[in-house]
């Protein structure tokens, strides 16, 4: 794959784009079953294809709410440190080439997605943040948990 292949899609609808190389599937999930002591974002364990997933809410890990999800919420599926994640987004618009690269941040975003967003990617002349898979899964740090 390319640096410039990214997964186009939406989350608490603002258009955002994942590198292409950190998905392996976006797939509908079945029944996530709750676990208990375990950070608001992880909205539980999840089966795909005989593996268990951890299923992240990205939208509640930025904005401290809960995404509303129905009985079969799409995930992008990925593997970050030997452990298999499912990560519920809203839409998936394309994966899909970027000419254009990704581009520095250039003004003001919303100060919830400023911890996650690295860059800026351009599809059919539309912006939408790159986000890292790996920043959703890994512990929120002081800063994060301050937005």
């Amino acid at each position: 794959m390319t640096d410039n292949l990214f997964l186009f899609a939406t989350i608490a609808d603002t258009p955002v784009a994942v590198r292409a190389s950190e998905i392996e599937a976006v797939v509908r999930l079945g029944d996530i079953v709750p676990i208990q002591r375990v950070p608001a974002h992880v909205r539980g364990l999840a089966a795909l294809r005989s593996r268990v997933l951890t299923v992240i809410d990205i939208e509640s890990r930025i904005f401290g709410r809960a995404m509303s999800i129905d009985s079969r919420p799409l995930a992008v599926v990925s593997d970050v440190a030997a452990h298999t994640y499912g990560l519920l987004i809203e839409t998936v618009s394309d994966i899909c080439e970027a000419s254009g690269g990704v581009q520095p941040i250039q003004g003001r975003i919303d100060r919830h997605w400023a911890p996650f967003a690295t860059g800026l990617v351009e599809r059919e002349g539309r912006s939408h943040l790159l986000l890292s898979i790996a920043d959703f899964v890994n512990t929120p740090s002081a800063a994060q948990k301050a937005a």
